[in-house]
């Protein structure tokens, strides 16, 4: 029984967790200049580049989540490629 309401209280931390938007905080912007040059040379030494219009603003910001614990980047230059992709999005998701 206390294991299952450990595994539930971590569950729910892990949830709240989860749905902070850790993109969206008010003194840290993405500077897209500095995303450009972090962007070239921190992602291009595993994978190709995708194409900004590849993902979904949503689906870029869950991906770069992801890959700011694979490629070991900053919160500071999390944002910034974040803000370079956004920014050079040509074509607008749908809801």
């Amino acid at each position: 029984m206390k294991n299952i309401l450990k595994l539930s209280a971590i569950a729910a931390l892990l949830a709240t967790g989860l749905q902070a938007d850790v993109f969206e905080t008010e003194h840290a912007k993405g500077d897209s200049t500095n995303g450009a040059q972090v962007w070239a040379d921190v992602c291009m030494r595993c994978h190709n580049q995708r194409e900004p219009a590849a993902l979904s603003k949503r689906a870029w910001k869950y991906s770069m989540q992801h890959m700011r614990v694979r490629a070991g980047l900053t919160g500071q230059e999390t944002r910034d490629i974040l803000a370079f992709i956004l920014e050079s999005k040509t074509i607008e998701d749908a809801k």
